[in-house]
């Protein structure tokens, strides 16, 4: 038996924690209790214990190994990366847990007679992913601490390999030590002498140390620093729209550095107006602090701004980084940005972006709340964090200012300096202060995650400082491609429509599928509110499960004006469902052109460069650059009249420049069924499986459309039902492209074509 505790916990297979009779636990003897006495209460593992992700809960059983006398390493998970929820339960066990596995000789080759260390030990700790409020979190369902063989001392746990490793504080004094010319003993003596060990007693070596000099030897800072600067301009002479600029020090060494493409600069322009600036990741290697700005497209994906490498984190720096930023893109600061809660970066915004609403990452606040609160809160910190989460997303100041008050007083948080922190810079965060403000919907931990994943494929390429840029510029590129291929597949599948209204049919011939699919969401929930006249144009809208209260909506029909109390369009750009209700009660069955923000809307990004500034060799890449340019161009045209007739004129002159083009050398009929079948309208599904073709056009759409082709059913036959046929001509009923009588004239003119 072990000189450990012999303890023995787990929990439920639904992830709640058992009680103490289903706890089982085995008799302490004194030698049992040794181990006990000397560790600290605060590091013993517990049924329930919380940690902020699997690294935290890592570390934290691997301090209470070094303390019993064993060291850890990682088992079985269950899930993997990528795949569904990503890993969701891990595993980690004694060293010295398993049994060797004897490998078989191949080809009659000796194997080597290596020893193990594994004795079968069944002491670990199992942690499960859980997700409250959309955070997610690690607790420890499973714990033992009984081991099979014998733990050891104090001065010999230190000497295992899991305990060798160098800390990154531990690492930059041994830089700096280098760099003040100390040998690796002197170092290793001046260590003990700060750290208060005995001779020798250091977690590390000598070897360790000489190792992790030999791995700062292999990256030449200032001669990558140098190629930096080179690839960068190399890149500019190739690429005119590529912007960077850099910072030397006293002593003529790069300090900072930023960087644009041309590609980012043109997203900025139209998906600028909200903003995330990471810095919370660094290049180990060089030392050196990574700043991304990152933004959402009209489909809701992930885009890429610039990036910024700065030596030092300081307003000084940040103000630099902020600057440059504001010159690659014209001057043009963001309406709202998102950072880390930094106090040198909130400084820096507020000089250089003065206009520019700052707020913090809520996701990153949540995610040190385990840290600063499971301690002191214990059983009740979920009730306070749910109760957190409510303040978080209320509409009204002075709601949110009462109920922060109580929370206080209720859970006697009136002395932690997290809560009085927090409350200092509400203003940053709390949902009551920032929903005047458009965001774009970067708050929601979906865009959270997405923009982390995004990040992670930059710390994936660390190397030389040359290729990493290089290397950046290639996820970027990849990236792009990838969101256009998604954006053709969202355009090709069917939109259903599932309220029949015609506000629903306009909004998803104007606006994209992702933002298509807020919108209706909210206009799904719009039936279950009620809505009260107040005056002449003031209405209380409420859920009908409420009897008093709600939200005040705003409605002038003659200014096409309309307004909600809960600010959800200013704050996402999205009609909340208070407003739809009071459009769909009142008759209103078109919203105005102002609440479906371009922003929004399914429109090319510099279409018209498209084709000059890509090169497109294959022919199904042409058809569909086709497509798209054919799409926009209906719904640029069908604005104005003057537009309208414009077009009809170019279109004309180069279908007559096609038809003098010689044709291929195979059936006629074949081209027929190859372009036209490809060149079709968007199809938007009704409930009753009617078919609609609609135009992207702010204002009408068109049912020139066939029914759905089903199945018959019930014994009526649905070729019995009345049918419309799908043209690409003048629409009327019955006609096709062979006896069109405005095609086959060749009059293509704003008259012929007032249908639209």
């Amino acid at each position: 038996m072990s000189e450990g505790t012999s303890l023995v916990m787990e929990s439920s297979e639904n992830g709640t924690d058992l009680s103490q009779d289903d706890i089982c636990t085995t008799g302490e003897t004194a030698e049992d209790t040794i181990l006990s006495r000397q560790t600290s209460v605060n590091l013993i593992p517990f049924i329930g214990q919380r940690f902020v992700s699997q690294e935290a809960a890592y570390e934290f059983y691997c301090s209470f190994a070094k303390q019993c006398g064993f060291s850890i390493r990682r088992h079985r998970t269950r899930g993997k990366d990528g795949v569904g929820r990503g890993v969701t339960r891990r595993d980690f066990t004694c060293h010295r847990a398993g049994y060797p596995q004897m490998k078989p000789s191949e080809d009659g080759k000796m194997q080597r007679n290596r020893k193990s260390s594994r004795c079968g030990c069944q002491a670990y700790m199992r942690i499960v992913k859980r997700a409250d409020f959309d955070v997610p979190e690690w607790r420890i369902t499973g714990f033992s601490n009984i081991h099979n063989h014998e733990l050891l001392k104090s001065n010999e746990v230190c000497l295992l390999p899991a305990y060798a490793a160098i800390s990154t504080d531990d690492k930059s004094r041994i830089c700096m030590f280098a760099k003040a010319g100390m040998s690796v003993r002197q170092m290793l003596r001046l260590m003990e002498l700060e750290k208060g060990v005995k001779l020798g007693c250091l977690p590390f070596t000598e070897i360790d140390v000489r190792n992790l000099l030999q791995s700062f030897r292999n990256v030449d800072r200032d001669n990558d620093a140098i190629d930096l600067i080179a690839m960068c301009k190399k890149m500019k002479d190739e690429n005119p729209d590529f912007k960077y600029d850099f910072k030397l020090d006293g002593h003529n060494r790069l300090e900072h550095i930023a960087w644009s493409y041309g590609l980012s600069i043109q997203s900025y322009e139209a998906f600028g107006d909200a903003v995330v600036f990471d810095t919370t990741h660094r290049l180990d290697a060089y030392d050196m602090l990574l700043g991304i700005w990152l933004g959402v497209d009209n489909h809701g994906m992930t885009c890429f701004f610039g990036c910024v490498l700065l030596r030092d984190e300081n307003m000084q720096s940040f103000s630099w980084a902020l600057k440059e930023f504001l010159n690659f893109m014209k001057g043009k600061a963001p309406q709202t940005l998102l950072t880390d809660h930094n106090t040198w970066l909130k400084e820096a915004v507020a000089n250089e972006m003065p206009e520019t609403k700052h707020a913090f990452c809520i996701w990153h606040i949540i995610a040190k709340f385990s840290n600063w609160f499971s301690a002191q809160l214990g059983s009740h910190y979920d009730e306070w964090k749910a109760e957190f989460h409510r303040l978080y997303n209320l509409d009204v100041v002075e709601i949110f200012e009462e109920g922060w008050r109580n929370m206080v007083n209720k859970y006697g948080l009136q002395s932690n300096r997290h809560i009085i922190s927090l409350y200092a810079l509400r203003t940053f965060w709390a949902l009551a202060f920032l929903r005047h403000y458009f965001f774009a919907g970067m708050m929601h931990t979906f865009h959270s995650e997405s923009i982390n994943a995004f990040i992670q494929r930059f710390l994936s390429s660390q190397s030389q400082l040359d290729r990493f840029v290089q290397h950046v510029a290639d996820i970027v590129e990849f990236k792009d491609r990838i969101g256009a291929k998604q954006k053709m597949q969202q355009k090709m599948l069917r939109v259903c429509l599932k309220t029949g209204s015609p506000i629903e049919s306009h909004a998803a011939s104007v606006l994209t599928p992702y933002a298509f699919g807020k919108l209706q969401e909210e206009l799904v929930l719009a039936p279950q509110y009620a809505s009260f006249l107040l005056d002449e144009s003031c209405f209380e809208v409420r859920h009908h499960t409420q009897m008093d209260g709600g939200c005040k909506v705003i409605w002038i029909p003659c200014q096409e004006h309309i307004s909600c109390s809960c600010h959800q369009f200013e704050f996402s750009g999205i009609l909340c469902r208070h407003v739809l209700r009071v459009l769909s009660t009142n008759n209103c069955f078109h919203i105005p052109d102002q609440y479906l923000p371009t922003r929004w809307r399914d429109l090319s990004l510099s279409s018209t460069n498209a084709f000059q500034n890509t090169t497109i060799r294959n022919h199904s890449d042409k058809m569909q650059w086709l497509q798209s340019m054919a799409s926009t161009l209906v719904t640029e045209s069908i604005e104005t009249e003057e537009r309208l007739d414009t077009a009809c004129e170019q279109i004309s002159m180069v279908l007559s420049r096609i038809k003098d083009l010689p044709r291929p050398m195979h059936n006629a009929n074949d081209s027929y069924n190859c372009a036209s079948d490809s060149l079709i309208l968007q199809e938007v599904e009704d409930p009753d499986g009617i078919v609609r073709f609609t135009i992207e056009n702010p204002h009408d759409s068109i049912a020139l459309g066939k029914l759905k082709e089903r199945r018959p059913r019930d014994g009526v036959d649905s070729n019995r039902k009345r049918r419309h046929f799908s043209v690409p001509c003048c629409g009327q009923f019955g006609n096709e492209a062979s006896d069109c009588h405005i095609i086959g004239s060749g009059n293509l003119n704003g008259d012929s074509l007032d249908y639209l």
